[in-house]
């Protein structure tokens, strides 16, 4: 009982209920976290000023936004992607390719019909992973927002005045993009693939006490500021867990919005395995239980 008071008071720790839960070894466990799922909410963590400050750049309906592109053998998208982005409805924007060492010919496009199109284009010299590549766009990014944007077509650069509405309303300092929120268009996609990320989603959410319906979205949106202020650990995949429990713990305010989405096929090039879904369940407890 006590601990049923102190769940619903708040004052009792996600990672602790969590510990606490499976240490009885009782089917309470389960029943708490439905009760979770009515509107039942551990208290938050205490906020340091990234979560409560508001930079004076957004409050123009215009802020610069950092595009940060990572590609590896992305030939046959490339150059769509960069015309995508160059026509989103965004005035001020800022275009950063990062080639984590693609060998299909992409580098030949990015060096040639790419270039002038884009601000900067950042090469591997040897093959990281998404998150490096991320980590090394991010470290270069100059604009008031930072956005990431994949390069094989799944995501619409048109929709970024949705993922921006929040940061100039200065309601946000991290926003993501939904492609389970909303109405708008989304193939049928692969059934495991769909239950793979709610579990995920559902573990991370356990964690971090937020109640994201998308953790693993390419569409993350940040302040520039919290974004360079976080050391990105992780090279491949798991900079999505990572990256969530991080701005979890800053207390950020974090908003989600629904976006449209069109995935590819494992033909059309998807590069995510289900090897990356055991590392994403390993960066979950190691970035929510041991930082």
């Amino acid at each position: 009982m006590m601990f049923l008071l102190q769940l619903m008071s708040g004052s009792f720790p996600a990672q602790e209920y969590i510990i606490y839960g499976l240490a009885l070894k009782t089917s309470c466990y389960p029943f708490i976290y439905r009760l979770s799922c009515f509107g039942l909410r551990w208290k938050r963590p205490s906020s340091d000023n990234f979560g409560r400050k508001t930079i004076m750049n957004l409050q123009s309906p215009s802020p610069k936004l950092s595009i940060i592109i990572p590609c590896f053998n992305e030939r046959d998208t490339i150059e769509k992607i960069v015309a995508a982005v160059r026509s989103s409805p965004i005035q001020y924007k800022e275009i950063i390719v990062v080639d984590d060492c693609s060998k299909d010919g992409t580098r030949d496009i990015l060096a040639g019909t790419i270039a002038p199109l884009v601000d900067k284009i950042i090469y591997h010299d040897h093959n990281q992973g998404k998150g490096a590549a991320l980590r090394t766009g991010i470290a270069a990014a100059t604009g008031d927002i930072v956005i990431i944007q994949d390069a094989d077509l799944e995501y619409d650069p048109g929709e970024y005045p949705l993922l921006l509405e929040p940061f100039i309303q200065g309601k946000a300092d991290v926003v993501f993009g939904s492609r389970f929120v909303g109405s708008r268009p989304a193939p049928v996609a692969y059934y495991w693939h769909s239950l793979g990320n709610w579990v995920l989603t559902t573990l991370s959410n356990m964690f971090t006490n937020i109640n994201l319906t998308d953790m693993e979205t390419c569409y993350k949106a940040f302040r520039r500021e919290i974004i360079q202020s976080i050391q990105i650990e992780e090279n491949r995949f798991g900079f999505e867990p990572e990256i969530v429990a991080k701005v979890a713990k800053m207390g950020c305010r974090i908003y989600e919005v629904g976006i449209s989405y069109y995935g590819r096929g494992y033909s059309e090039g998807k590069k995510i395995g289900w090897k990356d879904g055991f590392r994403a369940i390993y960066c979950i407890l190691k970035y929510n239980l041991c930082r």
